[in-house]
């Protein structure tokens, strides 16, 4: 997709989100079903070739599978291409309601190469995804322990196994598919709608009588006028270069009682409800625990500070007080590195904008995993629209802090964040590459990433800097002495990296349930769409933050430490190094990647979200400790 149209598609997108009615439901405002009459063809598409164990997409068309006269790709929005996603036309046609049986596509000789990657791609588990009416094809398994059938999303290219005695390991693809079609026919109008793509695959050694006549020859292995399909397990098909594969299909149509608009439910209600709502109770607790702990300082001990305080009749009487009061004249002195806690603080404005908005849609549902590559689509144009607040809160804080160059904190801010992840994308990207996997993006789609971050992003960053450069400086209510206060020696849990470490704690500890479904989601190629759950959980963790920061500043002050600005803003952002840690744990317990390039992948990226959770829970943390000085400081007499 070349740059402009990707532009172009963009801001039809953006238009979309901005327009929508929440009266949409369920699909995305746009999206109606489609009506087939008897005998209407059905065009399959095929997707990109997926593995768990290697997290590399490749195209379908990378293996030596039957291909139409003409290769046609779909259109892709931004999110589908950053995927991976590949969808292409397939040699595949269906009529509806009209059943088929032992359909030859091709017939195929593989060579060296192909049997190698053929081989390398069974070992690997990758998996054929394909696509029928936007709906994703599934393996019905039957699983005894559940009483049920479940589904997987694809099929595997094929399986290893031995036969006829052999001691030896072999490959064998599947060259035979079972096609099910589900449909839900509307007994007024005769129109039936696709609510079910199901998929049973075998590997068929196959044998023809007679000369090689294309789709007309004669099979031995499969009789189109069974009334099934008998697959002889004895005689699979094997991957060995030299040899011939004939690839067969079967089609068949079932009338379903499923309604067109609960036909994703089937891949949908894969996860258990009543852990999300497990994890909520989690959360709760937590927050209970938190906001019982600061109703205390600010009901009882703060409020009789302040009342103390505010009685003191002599100066003597003001000299001996200790406590908190005794740091006003330095609390709101300016931090070391002050310029770099603005652009974290302006960086982590803009990722709490991005978050709210997306899952604001999201909950809404025109954010449903039937429209793919939409949300990550959104995110992007989210972020790249929050940068006006990012450039606002930096330089509001800039100014406060007696900022005076602001050009420069916005240069920051519009570029520190965005550069580090588009360089670890970049090197990301050119490890892909060098696998020839389909998963590594075009050069025209990066094009179009920099000039969203250039064209659009840096302008808005600016024009939000100069709009909260504009304003008047945020005023302290105590003033600041010339000569700094030396800070008194600490006790050991007052320690500030003990204090960081511990206020890292509770914030993942809210949402680390939620958080293996997210990373299940994304490693394991899973559907995630309790968007519900997720903003409860969102919610959870912001007040998490702020009282988790606020308990740890107040106990700070109280021992005469006045240096809050960088220890609120890492107190709750130290949640991100637990996040990083849980990563590693989950790679090592859930996950099968074996090749370093995955694991540079998987670490890459995971680095990656664990410095914007750092960035977004730290800017949280701080703006509730700073509300939180101002109110206190703002309620005592200062002589």
């Amino acid at each position: 997709m070349r740059a402009p149209a990707m532009l172009r598609w963009a801001a039809a997108a953006l238009a979309a989100l901005l327009a929508a009615s929440p009266a949409a439901a369920f699909y995305l405002p746009g999206v109606a079903p489609n009506d087939f009459h008897k005998k209407d063809p059905l065009l399959v598409k095929v997707n990109k070739l997926t593995s768990t164990k290697t997290q590399l997409p490749y195209s379908y068309y990378s293996l030596p599978f039957c291909k139409p006269n003409t290769i046609v790709d779909s259109a892709e929005n931004l999110g589908e291409v950053l995927r991976g996603d590949r969808i292409e036309n397939s040699p595949y046609v269906f009529e509806m309601g009209e059943p088929k049986m032992c359909q030859i596509i091709c017939k195929a000789k593989i060579d060296d190469k192909q049997a190698k990657e053929l081989k390398e791609k069974i070992e690997d588990e990758y998996r054929v995804n394909m696509i029928l009416d936007n709906l994703p094809l599934v393996v019905p398994i039957a699983r005894q322990d559940r009483g049920a059938t479940v589904y997987q999303a694809g099929y595997h290219v094929g399986v290893k196994g031995q036969y006829t005695g052999n001691n030896d390991e072999k490959s064998f693809i599947h060259n035979h598919l079972a096609f099910l079609v589900k449909y839900h026919k509307d007994e007024t109008t005769d129109l039936s709608r696709i609510v079910g793509f199901e998929v049973k695959p075998f590997s068929i050694n196959h044998q023809f009588e007679g000369p090689w006549n294309d789709k007309n020859t004669r099979l031995i292995t499969c009789d189109p006028h069974a009334s099934k399909l008998v697959v002889n397990s004895d005689t699979p098909q094997e991957v060995e270069a030299g040899k011939e594969i004939i690839f067969t299909y079967d089609v068949g149509f079932e009338e379903s009682d499923i309604k067109w608009a609960s036909r994703w439910d089937t891949y949908l209600l894969m996860i258990d409800d009543q852990i999300h709502w497990f994890s909520i109770v989690n959360s709760l607790m937590i927050v209970l625990f938190l906001s019982g702990m600061v109703a205390m300082i600010m009901l009882r001990t703060l409020y009789r500070d302040i009342s103390r305080y505010n009685q003191l009749e002599t100066e003597e009487e003001a000299q001996e007080e200790t406590g908190w009061k005794l740091v006003h004249g330095d609390v709101f002195r300016p931090p070391a590195n002050s310029d770099l806690l603005c652009v974290c603080v302006g960086t982590g404005v803009q990722f709490f904008g991005m978050l709210l908005v997306t899952m604001i849609f999201a909950v809404l549902g025109f954010l449903s995993p039937s429209n793919r590559g939409g949300l990550m689509t959104a995110m992007l144009l989210t972020w790249v629209l929050m940068g006006l607040f990012a450039g606002y809160a930096s330089s509001r804080l800039y100014k406060m802090l007696k900022g005076s160059e602001w050009r420069s904190i916005t240069l920051r801010t519009a570029f520190l964040f965005p550069g580090i992840a588009f360089g670890i994308f970049f090197i990301l990207n050119a490890l892909i590459w060098g696998e020839k996997s389909s998963g590594a993006v075009p050069f025209t789609t990066m094009f179009a990433l920099v000039l969203l971050w250039f064209g659009i992003s840096v302008p808005l960053v600016f024009v939000g800097s100069y709009l909260g450069f504009k304003q008047p400086a945020i005023e302290a209510p105590v003033k600041t002495n010339k000569i700094p206060r030396q800070v008194p020696e600490q006790a050991w849990y007052m320690n500030p990296a003990f204090t960081i470490l511990i206020g890292g704690i509770l914030p993942f500890g809210a949402v680390f349930i939620e958080l293996f479904f997210i990373l299940t989601s994304i490693w394991l190629h899973q559907f995630y769409y309790i968007f519900g759950f997720l903003f409860l959980v969102f919610i959870i963790l912001i007040i998490t933050c702020a009282e988790i920061t606020i308990v740890l500043c107040y106990f700070q002050l109280c021992s005469e430490d006045y240096l809050w600005w960088w220890r609120s803003f890492l107190t709750s952002g130290s949640s991100a190094i637990y996040l990083f840690l849980y990563a590693g744990f989950y790679f090592f317990t859930k996950l099968q990647i074996t090749k370093v390039v995955s694991g540079m992948l998987y670490f890459g990226y995971m680095l990656l979200a664990s410095f914007a959770f750092c960035v977004l829970t730290g800017t949280i943390g701080f703006y509730a400790c700073f509300c939180f000085t101002r109110l206190i400081y703002s309620s005592v007499k200062i002589d």
